[in-house]
């Protein structure tokens, strides 16, 4: 008999794993839950999350809350007393009465190792703080954040050339078989939960607009690389560059050190730009995103406006980053 399931999720990184569970006949998605629609670019027209989306085109039943906590969506779900509400990045907290409204519990695919990176950023702090892996972790949901029984976890590298996209995607596909293969384990109590050790708790709260800003001054090019790919393409780094904000897409970190001041262009040809960061490091900018305009190779903002540009010009502005 197939276990019922009560799906919740928002973002693109759930969508693989709700696909899974639909197509795959042990499972019985009774229905899908997701944020409101929200504004959306310049004119602002309400759009469907992903997962609205994927589940449309399933003709699975569609429930939308503001606020899932009293509300008929809520009464609706514990009338439907499915065997599970598995959550992948829903981005509301469940009242407790919620979570006890499945047969086996509720189960929470969150991206991190845990109790590494609870909370709302996970993907961006492994990649900004320089770690070489990330995953999934499957684990009971309880009323404290991030905080249950952890079920089963799945391990993802983290590439030189991956960013915040790029491992959302991978970390979505690694959530399939997680929890596919463990929803049927966990109903035959085949499965039990691993409580997380506190002292290895790692918060990653939501970004905030001050944590955007690169700081050429503070950062090597190492950590200046980690910071943007950590925030890409969600919350894109920038600073100030000659009295322009330029928001930096990719960069490589360069070998060789240098005696130039941090912001200064160590390196200026038609096809190269090189910045000096912290500590003598110095990188390769390799596309921006210059005010006003679209995101470009190097090469053609160097053909463009910044032309005029040589070695030795102090060209990131220090003392305006922080503003």
């Amino acid at each position: 008999m197939a276990l019922s399931i009560v799906f919740m999720g928002t973002p693109q990184f759930a969508v693989p794993t709700l696909e899974a569970l639909a197509a795959d006949d042990s499972f019985d998605v009774l229905a899908v839950v997701t944020q409101p629609d929200r504004p959306f670019g310049r004119k602002r027209q309400l759009k469907a999350s992903p997962v609205k989306e994927a589940a449309s085109k399933l003709g699975l039943p569609v429930l939308q809350p503001e606020k899932i906590s009293g509300s008929d969506e809520m009464a609706k779900i514990i009338e439907l007393a499915p065997d599970f509400i598995v959550t992948a990045a829903f981005g509301q907290f469940l009242p407790e009465k919620l979570l006890h409204a499945a047969k086996y519990g509720a189960v929470n695919a969150h991206a991190s190792l845990l109790p590494k990176y609870r909370g709302g950023a996970p993907v961006h702090y492994a990649i900004m703080n320089g770690d070489q892996e990330t995953g999934v972790s499957l684990m009971y949901m309880v009323k404290k954040m991030d905080a249950g029984d952890v079920l089963a976890v799945v391990k993802v590298p983290i590439t030189k050339d991956d960013n915040v996209g790029t491992m959302f995607t991978k970390l979505g596909q690694a959530a399939v078989h997680l929890v596919t293969d463990n929803l049927p384990k966990i109903a035959k109590g085949e499965l039990k939960g691993t409580a997380q050790n506190p002292d290895d708790v790692i918060f990653s709260p939501n970004i905030a607009r001050d944590q955007q800003i690169l700081h050429f001054d503070r950062e090597t090019a190492q950590e200046i690389d980690w910071h943007i790919r950590g925030l890409y393409p969600t919350h894109p780094a920038h600073a100030v560059a000659a009295g322009q904000t330029v928001k930096f897409i990719k960069v490589a970190p360069l070998q060789e050190k240098t005696d130039a001041k941090p912001g200064v262009i160590t390196q200026k040809d038609k096809k190269h730009l090189h910045l000096a960061a912290a500590d003598g490091s110095q990188l390769a900018v390799l596309e921006i995103q210059p005010a006003g305009k679209a995101a470009m190779p190097i090469a053609a903002f160097l053909n463009g406006a910044g032309q005029h540009l040589a070695a030795g010009d102090a060209w990131i502005d220090l003392g305006e980053a922080d503003a």
